[in-house]
C-alpha cells in the first residue's frame, strides 16, 4: 500500500479523505506538524488545490494530496464559491459562514430559487513534480435552515437528490464517502491512476 502526506489540516476532511483512499489501496499520513499555512492565493479550486499539494511535498519530499472545495450557489452568481469556507470573513466559523449564507438568500430569492452544487477538486504532486488534478460535483439546493447532527461546513443547509432530499448533515459517513463531492473526486483520482498504471504496465501507486 501506497503512502501519501495529506496536505490538509482540517480534520473532518482529513477523516474523509483517509477513509475513502484507505479502501482504493492507498495509505494517508496526517500533515505534519509545525508546517506553516499554505495560502489560498488562486481565485480557483484547481488553483489552490495545486498550491497546498505543491508546498507540501517541498516541503516533506513525499507525495501530497490536496482538496478544495466550493460551494457555488446559481442565485448568489456562484458565491460563495472559492471563498466557501472564508465567506463570513477569514476566520468565519462553520456556523457564521452557513448564518451569512442563509441571510442572503433569504433576501434575495424565493424558496423555489435555491439551486446549488459542492464542487471539490483533488491534487496529487509528487517531489518529482508530476502532478494529477480531478474534480467531482454534487448538485442539489440550499435548505431555508440547517438540518441534521453530523457532517461540517455547509452539509446542515446542502441536500441533493442523491440524498433523497436530506442534507448532507442527515445522511450517515458511510453514505456521504459514497455520495459526495470529494467522494465523487477521490474515485475519479482512482480511476485516473488505474488507467495511467495499465498504460505503463504497473500498478496504481503513484501519480
Amino acid at each position: 500500500m501506497t503512502a501519501w502526506v495529506l496536505a490538509t489540516a482540517n480534520p473532518h476532511k482529513a477523516r474523509e479523505m483517509r477513509e475513502v483512499l484507505s479502501g482504493l489501496g492507498i495509505e494517508v499520513e496526517p500533515r505534519p506538524a509545525g508546517l506553516a499555512d499554505v495560502d489560498e492565493t488562486s481565485d480557483t479550486l484547481e488553483g489552490n488545490a495545486l498550491l497546498k499539494a505543491r508546498a507540501i511535498a517541498r516541503a516533506t519530499g513525499r507525495t501530497a494530496v490536496a482538496d478544495d472545495t466550493g460551494l457555488f450557489v446559481d442565485a448568489l452568481d456562484g458565491r460563495p464559491g472559492v471563498r466557501s469556507a472564508r465567506y463570513a470573513g477569514d476566520d468565519a466559523s462553520d456556523d457564521e459562514n452557513v448564518a451569512k449564507l442563509l441571510g442572503e438568500l433569504a433576501s434575495r430569492v424565493g424558496s423555489h430559487e435555491r439551486s446549488a452544487r459542492f464542487r471539490t477538486v483533488i491534487a496529487v504532486v509528487t517531489p518529482g513534480g508530476d502532478e494529477v488534478v480531478v474534480a467531482g460535483q454534487l448538485d442539489g439546493w440550499i435548505e431555508a435552515s440547517p438540518r441534521g447532527e453530523s457532517g461540517f461546513g455547509y452539509d446542515p443547509v446542502f441536500a441533493s437528490p442523491d440524498t433523497a432530499g436530506r442534507t448532507l448533515s442527515e445522511v450517515g459517513a458511510e453514505e456521504k464517502n459514497r455520495v459526495s463531492h470529494r467522494a465523487r473526486a477521490l474515485r475519479e483520482l482512482a480511476r485516473v491512476l488505474a488507467h495511467r498504471a495499465s498504460e505503463e504496465g504497473t500498478r496504481p501507486t503513484h501519480p
